[in-house]
């Protein structure tokens, strides 16, 4: 399964809807995209209503997006399913992203 990557900007706002499977095969996908989206970007929000799987190579990538977010604004995490909740659990990801419930 592949990741489809919806992004919607409004002035200094991006939101970036996922939908599929963050791993190994899409993550460089996502990185790409956000390279080329996150200058200006002060608030940054991942919709996860539609991503069905998350693996470390994913989650790497939203780590570089939280350290880089901490520089220029604020990141947030919404809609997580309740299996992709559970890996931030396990990996501590759940303190380091800040996820809206």
């Amino acid at each position: 399964m592949g990741l489809n990557v919806n992004k919607t900007v409004s002035a200094d706002s991006l939101i970036i809807a996922l939908d599929g499977s963050l791993d190994t095969n899409t993550a460089p996908q996502l990185e790409a995209e956000l390279n080329a989206s996150l200058d200006g970007v002060k608030t940054l929000v991942f919709d996860m209503e539609k991503l069905e799987y998350v693996s470390s190579a994913g989650l790497r990538v939203l780590l570089k997006a939280q350290k880089f977010m901490d520089e220029q604004g604020s990141m947030m995490v919404r809609n997580v399913c309740p299996e992709i909740m559970e890996i931030f659990d396990v990996t501590g990801f759940d303190d380091i992203l800040t996820i809206e419930k």
